[in-house]
């Protein structure tokens, strides 16, 4: 369940429980008449069912309380109440299927900035991954691709396309031009300086790599792997599945095969890098797209479950 807490003007709050109260899957109503100092107002708080939350979110910005007031959503991690219990049961459709799209948008947009933080993890996750690629070690690899942080900007612009939002899909694109272009820039030059300190040889580069070669030679593996790869990627973060989501990170080849990139360029190694780059432009592209479709069908699926709510509230 969610929790939902409000400072409301008081001369909205009859009209803020009313819409809670004719909420399908709402309980746990608590009215604080002028509790709030900053804005003045009430502070009304409630518990709604995961799957009627998107519509109760819905109505309230309707009411223009995000304007006038405020609205703060807390994920509930146990909730021991037979009146919760009822409430869930009550809304139509599955926790685990609802999409609170206001809380996408949100996580999208900070995971989606151009941040030092997200330009540290994506310098140092291709850096991570051009050691893996130079000594044929799969394990360095698959940390690397839990370090990149690639992810969030791949799931801003699923987002921004499906929500037909231009600024989040601008700010995404961004983020991931200049974080991939930084990593490679920087990464090449760690590898001159590696080469420098004899850690790195283009011998190593060039001989034998079981375990990642695989990372510059892209085949339709790679093509089924990324669009899997993105269908859950996007599950994961409009769920509570969002563990899923690690699991996602080391899957497709993305940092990996910028540090091969920039391994291969500090040597002169055209054929290397040229594939290096296709495929992560294969599986970038491949992961936008099966994550907008995903999205795409989650937003069909609340449309249907919306109108059901609707529908349900006028006979209630």
């Amino acid at each position: 369940m969610l929790h939902l807490r409000m400072i409301v003007p008081a001369d909205r709050t009859e009209a803020v429980v009313g819409l809670i109260g004719s909420t399908v899957g709402t309980t746990h109503v608590v009215v604080l008449p002028g509790a709030a100092r900053d804005p003045v107002g009430d502070v009304v708080m409630c518990d709604v069912a995961r799957e009627a939350g998107d519509e109760l979110l819905h109505e309230l910005r309707e009411l223009k309380l995000d304007r006038v007031g405020s609205i703060a959503v807390e994920n509930i991690d146990l909730s021991m109440s037979e009146r919760a219990d009822r409430a869930e049961e009550d809304a139509p459709g599955e926790g685990a299927d609802a999409v609170i799209w206001e809380q996408l948008a949100e996580a999208t947009h900070e995971e989606s900035t151009l941040s030092f933080t997200y330009l540290s993890f994506m310098l140092l996750a291709t850096m991570i991954a051009a050691c893996g690629v130079v000594l044929d070690n799969a394990i360095l690899i698959v940390g690397a691709m839990a370090v990149g942080p690639e992810f969030g900007p791949l799931a801003g612009v699923c987002t921004a396309i499906v929500q037909r939002a231009p600024r989040l899909a601008v700010r995404s694109l961004v983020a991931l031009l200049i974080g991939f272009v930084a990593a490679i820039a920087a990464t090449t030059l760690f590898s001159l300086l590696m080469d420098w300190l004899d850690l790195f040889s283009e011998s190593m580069l060039d001989g034998e790599r079981p375990q990642t070669g695989f990372i510059w030679q892209p085949d339709p593996f790679s093509l089924v792997v990324a669009l899997l790869a993105g269908a859950a990627g996007t599950l994961s973060l409009t769920s509570s599945k969002s563990g899923a989501l690690v699991g996602v990170a080391i899957s497709v080849t993305t940092v990996p095969a910028a540090a091969n990139a920039a391994v291969a360029l500090s040597y002169g190694e055209v054929g290397q890098t040229w594939g290096s780059i296709e495929q992560l432009l294969l599986n970038l592209a491949a992961i936008i797209v099966s994550g907008t479709v995903t999205l795409a069908l989650q937003q069909k699926l609340w449309r249907t479950q919306r109108g059901k709510l609707k529908r349900r509230l006028r006979r209630g």
